[in-house]
């Protein structure tokens, strides 16, 4: 996982409410077990229709998705971060993230970010107004950057340190081997004297 400090991208709109899963990678590309080839399989049933957002000249590239509220509800899959972050999303905004949707996305290092209605709402405005807009995201701070606004979001510590090192949750721990080793050098194993 490559780690997450600051990044510039240009933001598209899909501004639908309860997207699903199934609607982000439908359950027949779930047959495979890594992550190659599905940012081509993302939103595809929508994908049929011309007019869609990321069939756009314009969409190509973009680096942010600003979604509707209640992204990723639905069903379980992992797949759904992996086939935004194959398209090339690093992040989606919203107001509202279902909370698999979003355990899965942290652990594989897309970022969701959390901000509230009236937030959405002009970004998603200003966003349809141009097409296109380019945001700039702060992990450390914890803030985005756009047309001259700073918009504060939260993220839980441990997530925060995770995707700012570029690791998961088994990183994590493999990174703390010399205090586990520690820690078990000064707590000998007790002896069982149960029966005895």
């Amino acid at each position: 996982m490559q780690p997450i400090n600051t990044f510039q991208a240009k933001a598209v709109a899909l501004p639908i409410e309860n997207i699903d899963t199934d609607q982000i990678i439908p359950a027949r590309y779930l047959k495979v077990t890594d992550k190659n080839g599905l940012g081509e399989a993302l939103f595809t049933d929508w994908r049929g229709e011309p007019d869609f957002v990321l069939n756009q000249a314009y969409a190509q590239g973009a680096g942010v998705l600003i979604a509707g509220h209640n992204f990723g509800c639905g069903s379980s899959r992992e797949h759904a971060p992996w086939a935004l972050q194959g398209f090339g999303f690093q992040a989606v905004i919203s107001t509202y993230f279902a909370d698999i949707f979003k355990g899965n996305a942290l652990k594989n290092g897309l970022l969701p970010i959390v901000v509230d209605a009236a937030t959405l709402a002009r970004l998603t405005e200003q966003c349809l107004a141009n097409q296109t807009i380019d945001v700039s995201v702060d992990l450390e701070n914890q803030q985005v950057h756009v047309a001259g606004e700073t918009i504060s979001f939260p993220i839980d510590a441990f997530s925060k340190h995770c995707l700012l090192h570029g690791v998961d949750q088994l990183g994590y721990i493999q990174a703390q081997e010399a205090a586990i080793q520690a820690y078990e050098a000064n707590h000998p194993a007790r002896v069982n004297t149960v029966g005895a």
